[in-house]
């Protein structure tokens, strides 16, 4: 039995990019991958394949995928970028670009030191349970999806390794399969209680387009990105959150609970998402203050889902950042998973004009999704992160993007 072997590269430090602060820089290649992955596991000769994950943003309909709600998510060029090969030396090797981590095991046990090799883990456990048993292989993970800021960087990990696994053993799954794999593993290995949302998209994107997913019966279709003369772009407030630390899964205890409520007095309600705000206040429900507010929250995002892509159909770009602004605040006041430096970010833009802005993801952190007039983009931010240098002692970052495919080969 080979016995987990955990070791810091530092002979192959020229390798290494921190690219979690350089978000931007140009993805590796494959030449560049292939390198790193013959230099840390030279012993092998086996082909080796090259797989990309996107990251994501959500436009509108935050925190409902786990209440069967409508999402409206898209994939950025941000990505999760994996080189792999099969060995034969009964043995998995997993290594970290970024983080300078090595590891080689035969067994797959939760790794509380080492958490980000666990989406790995999770993906090949997630296999095994249908029947899929993965061969022994070496990978090199590389990545400028920021980490804690929303923008679902574990969850291009998690499909670019269930994509690449289905890819190189030819069990040809679906992209639909890939996503609810994916999320499996989050649940069930890392410990998280996410929804579909994030890798329910960055497996089935297109280039251009966002898509409405229908959390409760995962139907979906695409909606054209185009708002004449706008753009959409992030500021990171540099804030980190983790999910499994934060109080993600509380909030989703707390509306699972609000929903039972409910449904024990209405049980034809499908979800949560589908009841009314009148049933809040209904004291024979008997919903905590708590709970009302989480619930109106989820109650509020299927109206202001609704507007929003009603008004990307028509280039309504004013009205959708209205509603922006008003996700935030239900986000910040009802949901309460913002953070006061998102609220921070949030208000600035609001005094400055801006079109609109939310918090993205789980919250607790991370970035704030910006709507705005193209052109104002730089100006404005120069001026936002003086403000909260002055305020919080920390740097906000500007984040570009384009609107891209999901988990593909390259």
């Amino acid at each position: 039995m080979i016995p987990k072997i955990w070791r810091r590269i530092d002979e192959n430090r020229c390798f290494r990019q921190d690219f979690r602060d350089f978000p931007n820089n140009h993805p590796m290649n494959q030449d560049e991958l292939s390198k790193i992955l013959k230099t840390v596991f030279p012993a092998n000769e086996e082909t080796i394949r090259f797989f990309s994950a996107p990251g994501r943003i959500n436009i509108i309909g935050e925190h409902v995928d786990y209440a069967g709600g409508i999402v409206l998510p898209a994939a950025i060029d941000f990505s999760i970028r994996i080189a792999i090969r099969k060995n034969k030396e009964r043995k998995f090797g997993i290594y970290s670009v970024s983080s300078v981590e090595k590891i080689e095991t035969e067994s797959i046990a939760y790794d509380s030191d080492h958490p980000w090799v666990n989406y790995v883990y999770g993906v090949i456990e997630e296999f095994r349970k249908l029947g899929f048993i993965s061969d022994f292989f070496d990978l090199v993970v590389w990545g400028n999806i920021p980490q804690g800021a929303g923008l679902s960087s574990s969850a291009a990990f998690e499909v670019a390794v269930a994509f690449a696994l289905s890819e190189i053993h030819d069990w040809k799954l679906s992209r639909e399969e890939i996503a609810l794999l994916s999320q499996n593993a989050e649940n069930h290995f890392v410990g998280v209680h996410c929804g579909i949302m994030d890798q329910f998209v960055i497996a089935t994107a297109k280039e251009g387009f966002c898509i409405a997913l229908d959390t409760e019966n995962l139907r979906y279709d695409f909606h054209e990105m185009v708002l004449d003369g706008h753009e959409f772009y992030l500021i990171d407030s540099k804030v980190k959150h983790s999910l499994k630390d934060s109080a993600y899964n509380l909030r989703r205890k707390e509306v699972e609970s609000a929903f039972q409520k409910i449904k024990n007095r209405k049980s034809s309600l499908p979800t949560l998402y589908q009841a009314e705000l009148a049933d809040l206040e209904n004291i024979v429900f008997g919903l905590s203050e708590i709970e009302q507010k989480r619930a109106r929250h989820i109650i509020g995002e299927r109206l202001r889902t609704s507007k929003v892509i009603e008004n990307l159909k028509s280039g309504n770009a004013k009205a959708v950042g209205e509603i922006l602004f008003e996700c935030h605040l239900s986000l910040s006041k009802d949901y309460e998973v913002s953070c006061v430096e998102t609220d921070f970010i949030v208000e600035e833009l609001r005094r400055e004009g801006t079109l609109g802005a939310r918090m993205i993801g789980g919250g607790f952190g991370g970035c704030v999704l910006v709507l705005d007039k193209v052109g104002r983009k730089n100006t404005l931010f120069d001026k936002i992160k003086i403000r909260y240098f002055k305020q919080f002692e920390n740097e906000p970052e500007l984040y570009s993007f384009r609107i891209s495919d999901g988990v593909k080969e390259f």
